[in-house]
């Protein structure tokens, strides 16, 4: 798939191994591929323009989730959102012609399900928060530190905005906490 004249070309994979999905949100194939092009167009513009891009979303459940958070971070539980970004530098070199794949990004269904409920999202806004979120971690945007914190998420703001979805920080009910995209 082509975005605009002159950028590269950007291939966004979508897998479902979970089915479940698919009813829970609401034109999800089409949300991931808006959340994934708005993102790279906003946070990394050069990268669209440097050559064929991939990357790969994966829609599953909290059992696969867990045994991924377990098997690559040592956490024997299910989260919201893993990213596992290539391990190729930009200068690396590369088969001509052939997409760059920018890496994974997976969402377990009952945790995100769980936390926009208690959140007061709806699970397709959650969900686009969480891909563009994975998607930044991608990208090499971190929230270790709170100054990394605070830029990754005005940059996630910025891209939900355009989304038309609204702040994923600010409260949703008079003193309610802000909510975070924690990874557990």
């Amino acid at each position: 798939m082509s975005d605009e004249p002159g950028s590269s070309s950007l291939e966004v994979a979508v897998s479902v191994p979970d089915t479940a999905w698919l009813d829970a949100v609401d034109d999800l194939e089409a949300r991931a591929q808006a959340a994934v092009r708005t993102a790279l167009k906003l946070a990394d513009p050069a990268l669209l323009e440097a050559g064929p891009l991939e990357i790969s979303l994966v829609f599953t459940d909290d059992a696969e989730q867990r045994t991924l958070n377990r098997d690559w971070r040592d956490k024997d539980r299910p989260t919201n959102v893993l990213s596992f970004p290539n391990m190729d530098e930009p200068g690396d070199p590369h088969p001509e012609g052939l997409p760059r794949l920018l890496g994974d990004v997976v969402l377990a269904r009952e945790t995100v399900l769980r936390e926009a409920g208690e959140q007061g999202k709806t699970p397709a806004d959650h969900t686009t928060h969480l891909l563009v979120h994975g998607l930044l971690h991608l990208l090499g945007h971190d929230h270790e530190e709170a100054c990394e914190a605070e830029a990754m998420e005005a940059l996630e703001r910025e891209i939900l905005g355009a989304l038309g979805i609204a702040d994923p920080y600010a409260p949703q009910m008079a003193g309610q906490a802000a909510p975070e995209a924690t990874h557990g």
